[in-house]
């Protein structure tokens, strides 16, 4: 039955196209109002970190854009979102709140709390499944679990479900009587990656035009750079998941199914997050670890001056540019917790500083994938970094453009190990040497781990 008004809470679906929620609440109520509420909560999180917090700016400042050619705008508010929400259903008599379901237990929490706290107003939650996927979380489960813990027969499964249609982007939007909309949100200040549905798309056409044919060939070259860099707008909605799913499996081209891999993947995790929330703090499988206590180390590997020369490239790679080729992010990770044998969840607060694709399904379970604590079926599987050197950055170029004490070598067997060259030449390079011997540190690692399976 119709509304007179609905409240649309957005979160992390920050678009107008491709957006059920919105669409939803558009063809049900006569007045629609769009709203966006800071989290104060999330400061303590440590979500809130500066660099996504300016994408952040910028992609609201682009969805108030997109509201108010369609005649509507974007209202802000900054506080604890069931206060705020609650307060604005009041003032405009909204009967309905609209919001995008979320697969992490911050999210659930607020969820029901909104729920329960807008029933004792007599309004109603209305939550919608699967905005940020292209199948939903729990769409297709196993027979006797409730969802799968190894990707491959997941895939098989997410490849045959069937897809949500196309939501409509609604035309015109009202909003209700005697409300004032926020002043335009900021553009944020990642001018050289700003956030919003306009620029996301941009991105989106290039790379469907111009790299995801050669995907399957190049998705691994380090120093190509040869991947969609869509993750930070997937992560807050810019892009629809779905959207780019379908237009890369209209291609039928073995780079577009390659592609489409990889947003299987994303909803992999979000369905094992849906399911098993405290994974986003605990081992998803146990291994009985016994994770060095060595600071020192770790602020080598976040500073990128480990003495290895392609994990250093990727960590500054991250501080600089707040994103980081897959490929360098497995490399740095099996550093950290298999050859340096310290906890992920070092390594997982650290990319969360940093990213602006940290998106707390995929992060986390990523990083407990490569830690041997998650759903990887070899989980002892050490990454040589100089093997993935050798193989992933052959000529050295990527190592060069973010190590530039080593720009200067010609040969790349000596950029990838420069402790060749002696330390005299080392101390004249003004880099490092390495914190440990590979070989060394392999060995501890299985030791430990099959130690832990021993007891």
């Amino acid at each position: 039955m119709p509304v007179k008004t609905a409240i649309v809470l957005f979160t992390r679906d920050l678009r107008i196209e491709d957006n059920p929620v919105l669409a939803a609440a558009a063809a049900n109520a006569e007045h629609v109002l769009p709203l966006f509420v800071h989290d104060v909560r999330l400061h303590a999180t440590g979500f809130a970190a500066q660099r996504r917090s300016d994408f952040l700016a910028s992609a609201l400042g682009g969805l108030d854009e997109r509201l108010r050619s369609r005649g509507a705008a974007l209202v802000v508010r900054h506080g604890e979102v069931v206060t705020e929400v609650c307060r604005l259903a009041g003032e405009t008599e909204a009967a309905e709140v609209h919001l995008a379901a979320d697969v992490s237990a911050f999210a659930a929490r607020r969820e029901r709390a909104l729920a329960a706290a807008l029933e004792r107003q007599r309004r109603t939650l209305v939550r919608h499944e699967g905005v940020h996927n292209v199948v939903a979380p729990g769409a297709v489960s196993p027979q006797g679990n409730d969802h799968f813990a190894v990707f491959t027969p997941y895939h098989r499964r997410w490849a045959d479900a069937p897809w949500r249609g196309q939501a409509v982007t609604p035309r015109r939007l009202r909003l209700p009587p005697g409300v004032e909309p926020s002043v335009q949100p900021s553009p944020g200040r990642s001018a050289s990656w700003p956030g919003g549905e306009t620029h996301a798309r941009r991105r989106a056409e290039r790379w469907l035009r111009q790299g995801i044919d050669e995907y399957q060939d190049r998705h691994d070259d380090l120093a190509a750079d040869a991947t969609s860099k869509l993750s930070p707008d997937l992560h807050f909605g810019c892009l629809s998941a779905r959207e780019l799913a379908a237009t890369a499996a209209a291609r039928e081209t073995a780079g577009a199914a390659a592609f489409a891999r990889q947003l299987a993947w994303r909803d992999f995790h979000h369905q094992v997050l849906a399911a098993r929330p405290a994974a986003a703090h605990r081992d998803y499988r146990p291994r009985g670890d016994a994770w060095r206590d060595d600071g020192q180390a770790l602020d080598a590997w976040r500073d990128g001056q480990t003495g290895i020369p392609i994990v250093d490239a990727g960590m500054r790679q991250l501080r600089h540019e707040g994103w980081m080729h897959n490929r360098a992010r497995l490399i740095v990770a099996s550093f950290l917790t298999k050859t340096l044998y310290l906890d992920w969840r070092h390594g997982a607060a650290h990319f969360t500083e940093h990213l602006l694709d940290a998106d707390i399904a995929n992060n986390q379970l990523n990083w407990q994938w490569v830690a041997g604590t998650g759903t990887d079926t070899r989980p002892n599987r050490v990454l040589n970094p100089l093997r993935q050197a050798e193989r992933y950055d052959p000529t050295g170029d990527y190592t060069r453009r973010w190590v530039p004490e080593l720009a200067g070598l010609d040969d790349p067997r000596e950029i990838h190990q420069p402790w060749r060259r002696g330390e005299s030449a080392l101390r004249e390079l003004g880099y490092p040497p390495p914190i440990t011997d590979l070989d060394t540190a392999r060995r501890r690692f299985q030791e430990q781990r099959q130690l832990a399976l021993d007891l």
